[in-house]
C-alpha cells in the first residue's frame, strides 16, 4: 500500500470516496462500507494506489498515444485541463461513433491508451478501444461493471470535485514519473483548476 497522495481530509472534503446505493460484483473489493443511508464508501487507499498505479502506466506512453474521453459533463473540464497540462488527446463531450475504429471518419484517431471518466456514460468509446485492442484505464464507481476495464481507478465518478480530484493527481503524477515535476516540487495548480465552473 502506498502513502496518501494528498492528505486524507482532502480526498473526503471532494467526495471522492462517495459511491452510489447500487453495487456490483466487480467493484465489491473496492468498497469500505455501506452508510446507514445505503450509499456504499469506496476505500480511499485503494482510490489513492490505483491512481498511483493508472499514473505509473500512463506515463509510459507518449502523451499523444492516450486519449482521455468524458461525456459526463462534471468531467469535461477535468478532461480538458488534464489535455492541456500533460499533452493528451481529449474527446470532452459526446464521443463519434467510429472516432476509434473508422478511418473514413474526420476525426479518427489511433490512440495506444484509452482513459474514461465512466465507463458506462463512456461505453462508446470503450467498445471501440477493446475492438482495437486498446487498454482502457477507467474511473469507476461502486455501480460500474468491469468487464473491459483493464485499470480500475475506484472513486466517484459522477461528483464535481471528486473527478477534478482524480485528474489533478493523475496529471500532477504523471508530471512527476516523466521527471517534469520533482516528487517533492508543488504542482503550480490547484484541483478546483480543473473543475466545472457553475
Amino acid at each position: 500500500m502506498s502513502e496518501l497522495l494528498i492528505p486524507l481530509d482532502k480526498y473526503l472534503a471532494a467526495g471522492l470516496h462517495i459511491g452510489t446505493q447500487q453495487k456490483t460484483k466487480d467493484m465489491e473489493k473496492y468498497i469500505y462500507r455501506v452508510r446507514a443511508d445505503g450509499l456504499h464508501v469506496l476505500d480511499v487507499k485503494s482510490s489513492n494506489d490505483k491512481i498511483i498505479v493508472a499514473a505509473k502506466l500512463l506515463s509510459k506512453y507518449e502523451p499523444d498515444d492516450i486519449l482521455v474521453v468524458s461525456t459526463r459533463q462534471y468531467g469535461q473540464s477535468p478532461v480538458k485541463k488534464f489535455g492541456e497540462v500533460t499533452g493528451t488527446k481529449t474527446i470532452p463531450g459526446r464521443f463519434i461513433p467510429g472516432t476509434l475504429t473508422n478511418p473514413q471518419y474526420a476525426k479518427f484517431i489511433e490512440p495506444k491508451i484509452l482513459v474514461v471518466t465512466d465507463p458506462r456514460s463512456d461505453s462508446q468509446a470503450v467498445i471501440e478501444a477493446k475492438q482495437n485492442g486498446i487498454p482502457v484505464v477507467a474511473l469507476c464507481d461502486t455501480e460500474n461493471l468491469l468487464c473491459n476495464v483493464d485499470v480500475v481507478i475506484p472513486v466517484n465518478n459522477k461528483g464535481r470535485k471528486a473527478i477534478a480530484l482524480v485528474y489533478w493527481l493523475l496529471a500532477r503524477q504523471i508530471l512527476r514519473e516523466r521527471g517534469i515535476l520533482s516528487s517533492d516540487e508543488e504542482f503550480d495548480l490547484e484541483p478546483t483548476d480543473f473543475e466545472l465552473k457553475i
